[in-house]
């Protein structure tokens, strides 16, 4: 098996969720496609998701976010799978929510192409779009040979 060669440059960020939001997007291919955020992101692209050290101990309780995690362990501190962001918005006063996961007066990461790690790979994240390594990029991609951005 070999792995695809990788582009150079800037072309890769990193994102932290909280568990059970990281988990939920990584679940049934995408089953979270929007992720809130207080603040517009301009960054479209790839990006790695990271599990954040903290769990939302609340948010267990939602009934969507319960049957989507049902069964799956939460790692936390570690990158768990990749994902594109290809748009960033608002949903207008009033409107009807762009998805079931979105929050009122929140910024909409939408994000698609997500691809869960077979293994969690360690990382310590940040607070907004971060730079990952290029060790850290080398070895989550080593999880999946066939990828090209």
């Amino acid at each position: 098996m070999s792995i695809a060669a990788l582009p150079e440059g800037d072309w890769i960020r990193g994102i932290s969720v909280k568990q059970p939001y990281a988990a939920c997007i990584t679940a049934e291919a995408g089953a979270k496609t929007i992720e809130n955020r207080p603040r517009a992101w301009s960054w479209r692209g790839w990006v790695l998701l990271h599990a954040g050290k903290a769990i939302d101990r609340p948010a267990l309780r939602v009934p969507l976010i319960a049957r989507t995690i049902r069964g799956r362990d939460l790692v936390t501190g570690a990158v768990v799978g990749v994902a594109r962001i290809t748009d960033c918005h608002q949903d207008p006063d009033g409107a009807p929510l762009c998805s079931p996961w979105a929050h009122p007066g929140a910024w909409h990461l939408v994000l698609s192409d997500v691809r869960e790690l077979p293994l969690p790979v360690p990382a310590r994240g940040q607070l907004g779009p971060w730079r990952p390594s290029p060790e850290l990029v080398a070895r989550v991609f080593q999880q999946l040979p066939g990828f090209r951005p």
